[in-house]
Order: structure tokens, then sequence, then C-alpha cells
């Protein structure tokens, strides 16, 4: 996540890992390649538009020497946030730094399409009615950053395999997580402190995910839990806890990012709710 000061006594937060840190190459041509997924951006990003002028701009841009963009899934987009930086949380050594408050993704939100899903620069994501952004009429800066390569955020496409004990692989990510919730109801630190004692499934290095892995989960296909149910029957429609500290603008470890399963926002809470 690009997270690497401790926020926290407790063993086990994103920072107290480093899995696949955060690694960039800027090209000659005005793009950037993620060393870690394999995508390809646009350096800059395009300037505020309408959702549907994003899709189609993306469509039939030709950048770099290529013509197959498009306007990224949420879940690649939702890859190049730096959750050890914002407004924006990019790495402006590699993205050029732009007055966006938010980036379109191409998914609708299940059910209103009037709704799309976005980024936003403080780090966060969300379904956001496209009526918002200032050439539909708004007063946001919804802009679009274009991507081309194999797809990371097509999450209608089955992936998940029932490993038979009470855990699920994710063989796009290679991630397995547990089936069912291990804590109903835990503030951040008990949270953290149970994955990072977790015994289960003949394993002992469970942990906490970082904000970018739990919202690996996210279905933005389903609502109300916003998950693969057929793989996740008891995801309750509530938030569940990250590993990953809220970075504020003025410094506040005091809060933690976390994915609601109602709708598969990505919010932060204070760390002592439960």
């Amino acid at each position: 996540t690009g997270q690497t000061t401790r926020n926290s006594d407790s063993f086990g937060e994103d920072s107290f890992y480093n899995i696949n840190p955060p690694s960039f190459k800027a090209n000659s041509d005005g793009t950037v390649t993620d060393l870690v997924t394999g995508l390809q951006w646009q350096q800059a990003d395009n300037g505020e538009m309408t959702w549907d002028s994003g899709v189609a701009f993306c469509n039939k841009l030709t950048a770099g020497g290529k013509d197959d963009w498009r306007l990224p899934y949420i879940q690649e987009l939702f890859s190049i946030q730096n959750q050890g930086k914002n407004f924006p949380a990019l790495d402006t050594n590699y993205f050029t730094k732009s007055d966006a408050e938010y980036w379109w993704a191409i998914e609708e939100r299940v059910g209103r399409n009037d709704y799309a899903w976005a980024t936003n620069a403080g780090g966060g994501a969300g379904a956001h009615p496209k009526s918002e952004t200032i050439s539909a009429g708004g007063k946001m800066r919804y802009h679009v950053r274009c991507v081309r390569g194999e797809t990371l955020g097509d999450t209608a496409t089955p992936r998940y395999v029932d490993n038979g004990d009470g855990t699920i692989t994710d063989n796009r990510t290679g991630l397995v997580w547990q089936k069912t919730e291990g804590l109903s109801s835990a503030t951040w630190d008990e949270a953290i402190n149970y994955a990072y004692g977790l015994v289960f499934a003949g394993h002992d290095d469970w942990r906490l995910p970082n904000v970018k892995e739990l919202e690996s989960l996210s279905n933005p296909y389903a609502i109300k839990p916003a998950i693969d149910s057929n793989f996740f029957p008891s995801t309750q429609n509530a938030p569940s806890w990250s590993s990953t500290t809220l970075l504020a603008r003025r410094g506040n470890p005091y809060q933690a990012w976390s994915l609601d399963f109602n709708y598969g926002v990505v919010d932060y809470h204070p760390k002592d709710n439960k």
C-alpha cells in the first residue's frame, strides 16, 4: 500500500509487512508501467469529464504507440493508490499531480446505472452519482486516467477455490482467506491482535489484510454483501477492518481504513469503533 510508518504498538499492522511494495517505471512516452501488476497507465490524467465521455475517450485513445487503452476497473484504479501519501494518494514521482478530486472507474453500481465507481484523492473508493462531476452539472472534479494490459478487476469471472478446511483461495491474487469472519465485532487493535495470533487450517501466518488486499474481495457486481456470497456466505453487511491506518492531512493515527460490505465502499473509522 506504500504505508511504511508504524502507527500502533500492535504487531501485524500494514507497515509490519513488506509484500509487493509499490514499484513503477516511468516510460519515455508519457506512460507509467506498474511493475507489480504489469498494467500500463497514462502518466498524467486527462482532466475532468463525465463518466460517459471518459469511457469513450479511453476507448479511442492512442498513446505510447498503443491503441488498446480503456477506462480501468475499480480494483485496477485502486491498485495505484498509495496509502503512504494523500491529496493525492498517488506517488507523484511517477504520476503527474492534478487538481482531481476523484478518478472514474468503468463499473456502474449494481442496480443504479446513474452511479459509477471512482477512487478519490484521499485514498478511498466508492460509487458516486455520475451527475456530481462539473461537466455533468455538478461541483466535483472527476478526472480520467486510462490503462492498458490484462485486466485485474473483472470480478464477474470466477476465480475462487474452496479448500474444504474453512479457507478460500483467490487464484487471481494468490491470497488465502478465512471463509467465515473470525470476529463479529472488534476494535482495530482487537482485530489486528486476533489475526496475528491466529492458528487456523494448519497455518500460523495469518494477518489482518491491508486495505488493497481487503478491497480485492469487493465485488462491484453485488451489494449487501458486496462479495461473492457463494464462497463467503456469512459476510456481514457491515464494515470490516483493514490493517492500514488512515494518513490524514495533519496526521491521525487514530483512524483506519475499512471495507463496508454493504456496497463495497472503502472508507475509514476511529480505531476504537466496534
